[in-house]
């Protein structure tokens, strides 16, 4: 079993950043200047951190509500055709070891992706890092409203003859009452939304044709938490709609400060054609 940072250690994380922001603030000394800027986006970042773990908590126990949603999602996928996620699964069930690392993927990778991601914006390309921030902030906390009516994941809808992955190969994030680790809050898929996000924000600041191979990993992302039993396809279009709705908005927003931000929607658009015609 995987844990990641609990949500009050986040908030004591992000409690010290913002003290140190302030500090900073009062000091024009070089060193005050330097520490400034990243002590504001620490502090950011960690209470959405913070936010996203805490979430979690909220839609714990409903079960019965969130089961009778995830069954509703089964439903309206089948009556618009959309492929079946157990004959997505079944396509890697037989391979313990590939699921093994299936797993891994789900359960680690997606936080460290998206740090890494911001770190190289703002250390790179700090003039475009906002707008990237914001879209993320946007997705991550419209992502929380939502997850506050709980739906639950494909592997704990019993009828679907779909595995839980996790607890038949592991490595797994869940366990029964695991503080701020919510397993009803299935819509939308937040592992989607980042992906999406960082690979984006790839496609916007980079240069030359192989930048557009960023768009690879929402596509593996979203196959991932369908194969793993822990997304609806529909998860992940409802994120993707999310990123598309955050874009517009910082796009205007921003849009009147910098045209740069046109870049951003039409690459961001571009790259959405692209990743409908993967496979």
């Amino acid at each position: 079993m995987l844990d990641w940072i609990a949500w009050q250690d986040a908030a004591e994380m992000a409690g010290a950043t913002a003290a140190l922001w302030q500090v900073t603030r009062r000091c024009e000394q070089p060193w005050a200047r330097t520490l400034r800027p990243w002590a504001k986006e620490l502090t950011l970042i960690l209470l959405l951190y913070g936010m996203w773990q805490y979430a979690g908590a909220w839609s714990i126990g409903r079960s019965s509500v969130a089961l009778a949603r995830g069954q509703a999602i089964w439903n309206v996928e089948r009556a618009l055709f959309l492929p079946s996620e157990r004959s997505v699964q079944a396509l890697v069930l037989h391979h313990h070891g590939l699921v093994y690392w299936l797993n891994v993927y789900y359960a680690v990778v997606h936080v460290p992706a998206l740090a890494l991601c911001l770190v190289w914006l703002f250390v790179r390309h700090r003039e475009r890092y906002p707008q990237v921030r914001t879209v993320l902030a946007l997705v991550t906390g419209a992502s929380l409203v939502i997850q506050l009516f709980p739906v639950a994941p494909p592997r704990l809808l019993p009828h679907l003859g779909i595995v839980d992955t996790g607890a038949l190969v592991g490595p797994t994030v869940y366990h029964r009452g695991a503080p701020g680790i919510d397993q009803l809050s299935a819509m939308p898929s937040l592992h989607v939304g980042w992906a999406l996000v960082i690979a984006g924000a790839i496609v916007w600041v980079g240069h030359g044709r192989r930048r557009w191979l960023a768009v690879l990993y929402p596509a593996l992302t979203t196959f991932v938490v369908v194969a793993t039993g822990n997304h609806f396809w529909a998860d992940g279009i409802v994120s993707a709609g999310l990123c598309a709705v955050a874009v517009l908005i910082v796009a205007r927003a921003y849009g009147r400060r910098s045209g740069v931000t046109a870049g951003f929607v039409g690459e961001n658009v571009a790259a959405s054609r692209l990743a409908s015609v993967l496979p």
